[in-house]
């Protein structure tokens, strides 16, 4: 056997950073569109540091706001 390898192969590693870039960009979304459907009940300045925070930091930041952020907005009705 030759150790060559197809270069139109993505080694495994390629793979796994490729599923979680999408993982993690697909949760930034549902952040931020949750985040939109809220900031109606957030102040303009809360809405404003959740989004850069979101944006800024896309794993802890969405995760931050969909386990603290989305619950601690007042008259959310999740509470």
């Amino acid at each position: 056997m030759s150790d060559e390898h197809n270069p139109l192969i993505p080694a495994g590693y390629d793979l796994v950073w490729s599923i979680v870039v999408v993982l993690v960009i697909a949760l930034t979304i549902v952040a931020l569109v949750t985040l939109a459907r809220s900031a109606r009940r957030l102040a303009a300045t809360q809405a404003l540091v959740w989004t850069v925070v979101v944006l800024l930091v896309p794993l802890i930041g969405s995760v931050a706001w969909l386990t603290v952020g989305r619950r601690a907005a007042p008259g959310d009705p999740t509470t």
